[in-house]
């Protein structure tokens, strides 16, 4: 009884094993490291994914901007530094003056904002700048009379302002130039420079949404490069905008589609109240009156006709139910005046 026992129960425990068949073996670390490698790989696949549709749109918002300076420069200048400086757009539109307003991208990160610059063109002959600090010599009274003008606290902080930035650019003043390269750096630090310091005040100055025109499309790109919301107007032209000009023709048909004075896009819906010559021919002329019209005007004499009805049977009530006695007096009231 006892062996049998032992022999049923070792049986049992050696076929019951579930480490003793090949096929029934499970490596668990395994399992873990393929599922953790395919997550791996679907991680990778969508990041390449997301970094090629990121690529692509920046390369779509870059043309559009390309666009946006190309058209600024060569066809709105004027429009949109009227609306940042009235008196610099006077000088620009003079024809003397032979000013341009030239626009290039700026920042440290994308998408970069833009900038604009106006430039005077002399043709090789050159110009000269006046400024207090270059015709005042040190040991001459008009400085004495600057002096007291000034004040004493404001005359030195002007000369500590050009210590400073002595120290910090190394060519501040005409003695210090030598080379082009010295007087190109010289020529940026006057435009950089404050008029109050001696310097020309011409500095790369930021274009915002507030400088563009709504009429525009260039301002529908800002919008969209700053925001990234797309109107419905930049939306239509999206597709010619963003094909490459094969010709000259092309590109200018670009700028001007971006440079062109339209409905701001809020209002695009509206239908203008002037009709073209040849929109007018197109439109079919139904005769003096259509027929929904003429079959309100039946409708409504018809609503008259029934007034009129009602009307007069009221009043032929009113005349049956009212007393004899009312009648009569009305009727001797009436032969009295006669």
């Amino acid at each position: 009884m006892n062996r049998s026992s032992k022999m049923s129960v070792t049986g049992v425990s050696k076929s019951g094993n579930p480490r003793s068949g090949k096929g029934r073996k499970v490596h668990m670390p395994n399992v873990i490291k393929t599922k953790t490698t395919q997550q791996i790989k679907k991680n990778i696949s969508a990041q390449k994914i997301q970094r090629a549709w990121l690529s692509h749109m920046d390369k779509t918002i870059f043309q559009l901007l390309k666009h946006t300076i190309c058209a600024a420069e060569h066809f709105v200048s004027y429009e949109i530094l009227k609306k940042v400086s009235p008196l610099e757009a006077e000088l620009v539109k003079d024809p003397s003056m032979k000013c341009k307003v030239r626009f290039r991208f700026s920042g440290e990160t994308f998408p970069p904002f833009i900038v604009f610059k106006v430039f005077l063109q002399t043709e090789g002959h050159g110009y000269k700048y006046f400024s207090g600090k270059n015709l005042l010599k040190p040991s001459s009274e008009a400085v004495v009379d600057a002096c007291k003008i000034m004040g004493k606290k404001k005359f030195y902080h002007q000369i500590m302002e050009d210590e400073h930035l002595f120290q910090k650019f190394k060519v501040t003043d005409e003695i210090d130039v030598v080379t082009l390269k010295d007087y190109m750096q010289y020529s940026s630090l006057l435009d950089e420079t404050p008029a109050s310091f001696g310097g020309r005040n011409n500095y790369w100055r930021r274009l915002n949404l507030k400088n563009i025109p709504k009429t525009m499309i260039i301002y529908d790109i800002v919008d969209y490069a700053e925001s990234g919301i797309i109107s419905n107007r930049l939306r239509k032209e999206m597709k010619h905008l963003l094909e490459r000009p094969q010709t000259e023709e092309m590109r200018q048909h670009q700028l001007q589609i971006v440079s062109e004075i339209r409905c701001p896009s809020s209002f695009s819906s509206i239908q203008p109240l002037y009709r073209p010559y040849q929109q007018q021919s197109q439109i079919r002329h139904l005769g003096r009156r259509s027929k929904q019209a003429k079959m309100k005007v039946e409708k409504m004499r018809k609503a008259s006709k029934m007034a009129k009805e009602k009307s007069a049977s009221t009043g032929t009530e009113l005349q049956m139910d009212t007393p004899g006695w009312i009648v009569s007096l009305f009727s001797e009231l009436v032969l009295d005046t006669g």
